[in-house]
């Protein structure tokens, strides 16, 4: 078989070790899946696999996009997919790995049916008082009223909105989804890293640390038009702020740590809700090729 694994985890867990190591074991190719280690030139501030790394295994789709390019999920659903077609054509294993939620999802469930938002509309229903609000969303979505928290006035109006820009009833909408997800998951496999908060914490301080030694400060000041999307790394905006000379040194590599922990406890959360991945605990004790090897994905159908 060669249907898809993903490995998944927070940043610095650990996933290109193991994806490596599951490469060998099932002939595959990993595919990466997170946002920024698709651009070419943030190799160092997107903690992208090395030379050493990437010789022990095929990898596509690392440092791929030019820096001042736009990308979306969307995009890179369209991308992964291709990718992964011409892996399988070639009797390889897809593995994707990854920590960007919403570019995982997006490949591995699809687009959401649930419609995004549309700012004119959201001003109109702004304009009504709660109590209308509240009345009107239980008028055509009782069910849906039912389970929104009607205190909160932000969450009427997205359920509004919904029903609105849908034709259909917000709890519809949303019920037809998750069965929809279900049906999908059934047929997905994968794994997300778990790692003890105070070992994740010290081995994100320890990248850090890594990153301003292999030229994290040279890799950010040579960037050229870089992109919204680009910019939005993590390392970029902090580095972008020591090169100026508005913090020291250390204060850049704690802002950068910070932000990193923070964006680790988003995944973490994340990671928790998708319950087709397999939660998979490991250590600093932990032998990546062991673990590889005791994983059921390997016996796959």
């Amino acid at each position: 078989m060669t249907r898809p694994i993903y490995v998944c985890g927070p940043t610095a867990s650990g996933k290109s070790s193991l994806a490596i190591e599951l490469a060998g074991l099932l002939d595959g190719v990993i595919v990466n899946a997170d946002a920024y280690q698709l651009y070419r030139g943030l190799e160092i501030i997107s903690a992208a696999p090395d030379a050493s790394e990437l010789a022990k295994a095929p990898h596509r789709l690392y440092s791929v996009l030019m820096q001042d390019e736009l990308c979306d999920a969307m995009r890179f659903r369209e991308m992964a997919l291709a990718t992964i077609k011409d892996i399988q054509s070639k009797g390889k294993v897809p593995i994707i790995t990854g920590g960007s939620g919403l570019y995982l999802k997006f490949l591995s469930h699809g687009p959401s049916p649930v419609p995004s938002g549309n700012q004119q509309l959201r001003e109109e229903l702004s304009l009504e008082g709660d109590e209308t609000l509240i009345e009107r969303l239980i008028s055509i979505d009782p069910e849906g009223a039912r389970i929104t928290n009607l205190k909160n006035r932000r969450y009427v109006i997205r359920a509004l909105e919904i029903c609105i820009l849908s034709g259909r009833k917000m709890s519809e909408v949303k019920n037809d989804w998750k069965k929809k997800s279900l049906q999908m998951e059934a047929n997905l496999s994968g794994v997300y890293l778990q790692w003890d908060t105070d070992q994740l914490r010290d081995r994100i301080h320890l990248r850090v640390d890594h990153m301003f030694q292999q030229g994290a400060v040279d890799e950010v000041a040579a960037l050229k038009n870089p992109s919204e999307t680009c910019r939005k790394a993590i390392g970029i905006p902090q580095i972008q702020s020591y090169l100026r000379g508005e913090i020291s040194l250390d204060d850049c590599k704690d802002k950068i740590a910070a932000a990193t922990r923070q964006y680790a406890k988003r995944q973490r959360t994340w990671f928790r809700k998708e319950k087709w991945l397999t939660p998979c605990p490991v250590t600093e004790s932990t032998k990546m090729p062991d673990l590889a090897k005791s994983l059921d994905l390997l016996n796959r159908d």
